[in-house]
């Protein structure tokens, strides 16, 4: 059976290095737009996309709505069904344009790829995430074992974690010197750290407790003085394989290389998380625990602003949307709270301030 069309494969190709090279989108962002196309290129039986008709993409709906997880053998979630319709729209917007096309395909014929109103916005609706508290956490940091070189790496790195918020594919890359123990203090130097929209800035410690602050000190002494890495070594090297005595291939130890991806970082949670007993919370959703501290311990505009920026947003409403959440059993407590006596002038004021500051940046996006 024919697998693909010669004509598709360019004009695909010409449309994925626009969106890179044009709208600056990264590898996550573009391999999700070629899997949305290989699905309904597959559907269609890789017909040429000069063919494309608007009952195609009616048609291509439903199919998707039949289609199971490859993995758990259930219906595709409206969430995946509208991520690859929406991809598919703006490419179909962007093929009635191009020369050779737009003669075949009208712009409106993207609109066709749109779910139901009722569908779309099931599909967007958020979900309250699980989020660990500070001090599970710090149980699972005390049930970890802390006596081999790799056990040692794989507790430092949760606490590091929880310590700056810093995204997993960043800490892959981090080398010894970006971190100044004396200052307290991680610079995420995008020229050999894998930020987030390549952006450098520098990342203070949080306070979650001393506790956890001693475990990446120690780790860091442990590298410079045991281990005698230097500073452009990786803060978390990856685990160097070597044959044991049965000639099969084991850890033997810790490299002076970086991992190439968060997928080892992640499986370390995975496995840290299991051994305590808990479920398991992955790197990123330690920035959720952050962000709810913050609310817990900010109390002026300026210091939400500032903790803000320590986990990398520009803005204010960044952390409140994304990782801004209340937690269900959170969100009883404050109620109650409400109503007990408490210092109006004070929380007046706090409360005036922090809905100046809001509103000044709301109109400083809405003016750019």
């Amino acid at each position: 059976m024919k697998k693909y069309n010669a004509n598709n494969e360019r004009i695909k190709r010409k449309y994925l290095t626009f969106l890179q090279q044009a709208k600056g989108q990264n590898e996550a962002s573009i391999d999700a737009v070629a899997k949305a196309m290989a699905r309904f290129e597959s559907y269609t039986k890789y017909k040429d996309l000069k063919a494309f008709h608007f009952e195609q993409a009616i048609a291509f709906k439903k199919h998707l709505a039949n289609q199971k997880h490859y993995k758990t053998g259930k219906p595709l979630s409206l969430a995946t069904m509208n991520g690859t319709v929406r991809h598919l729209k703006a490419f179909i917007e962007w093929l009635s344009q191009e020369t050779g096309y737009k003669s075949r395909i009208k712009y409106s014929d993207a609109e066709y790829f749109n779910l139901s109103e009722k569908e779309t916005r099931v599909a967007k609706a958020s979900r309250q995430k699980p989020v660990a508290s500070v001090d599970q956490i710090k149980h699972v940091l005390a049930m970890m074992p802390n006596e081999a070189a790799i056990e040692r790496r794989d507790k430092a790195l949760i606490a590091f974690t929880l310590l700056t918020g810093i995204r997993d594919s960043a800490i892959a890359s981090l080398k010894l010197k970006h971190v100044d123990i004396s200052a307290g203090t991680v610079f995420q130097d995008a020229r050999e750290v894998n930020t987030k929209f390549s952006k450098s800035f520098t990342t203070s410690f949080f306070p979650v407790g001393e506790d956890v602050r001693d475990i990446v000190i120690e780790w860091v002494h442990y590298l410079q003085s045991d281990l005698l890495m230097s500073n452009d070594d990786p803060l978390f090297p990856k685990t160097r394989m070597g044959q044991g005595s049965d000639h099969d291939f084991q850890s033997v130890g810790l490299s002076n290389e970086h991992w190439s991806s968060a997928a080892a970082i992640r499986k370390i949670f995975k496995d840290a998380f299991a051994l305590a007993g808990m479920p398991n919370y992955n790197p990123h959703s330690f920035r959720n625990t952050l962000a709810a501290l913050g609310e817990r311990l900010c109390h002026t505009a300026e210091e939400f602003k500032a903790w803000s920026q320590n986990l990398g947003h520009e803005g204010v409403l960044t952390t409140l949307y994304s990782y801004g959440e209340v937690q269900s059993v959170r969100q009883v407590e404050i109620i109650q709270k409400l109503g007990k006596p408490r210092d109006e002038a004070l929380s007046a004021i706090n409360t005036a301030e922090l809905a100046k500051a809001l509103a000044r940046e709301m109109g400083s996006q809405s003016m750019s």
